[in-house]
């Protein structure tokens, strides 16, 4: 019984991972949802987005602002998948993964790269 409640604790401490394999999906909170430059989004302003998870995932993008993230809050559950990973990239650059998050209490979508470059640009 205790060695059950142990696992079942250590399961509930986990911080959900980043997901690494196309296809795959974590479960996951909103953190943070600013524009590019860290301040608090508007949909009127052309300055981009950036949202950050509980699993450690950033996805940004220079000028969009999909209305599903306007409607997001800091707290939220989402659900966050791997679509798709950039080929060719030089060793140790990683960068340009697209991943779509739903929002669970909203039930929209968005889809966002992690990066503002692709792996192997500026």
């Amino acid at each position: 019984m205790a060695l059950a409640l142990l696992s079942m604790a250590s399961i509930a401490d986990a911080a959900p991972r980043t997901p690494r394999r196309v296809g795959q999906c974590v479960q996951t909170k909103i953190t943070e949802i600013t524009d590019y430059w860290g301040k608090p989004i508007r949909a009127a302003a052309d300055s981009g987005s950036v949202v950050k998870f509980s699993s450690g995932d950033v996805l940004v993008h220079h000028d969009l602002k999909p209305e599903a993230l306007l409607a997001s809050r800091v707290g939220d559950r989402a659900l966050v998948c791997l679509v798709s990973v950039p080929r060719g990239c030089p060793p140790g650059d990683d960068r340009g993964k697209v991943y779509t998050a739903t929002n669970l209490r909203t039930q929209q979508s968005w889809t966002m790269a992690d990066s503002h470059h692709l792996c192997g640009g500026a």
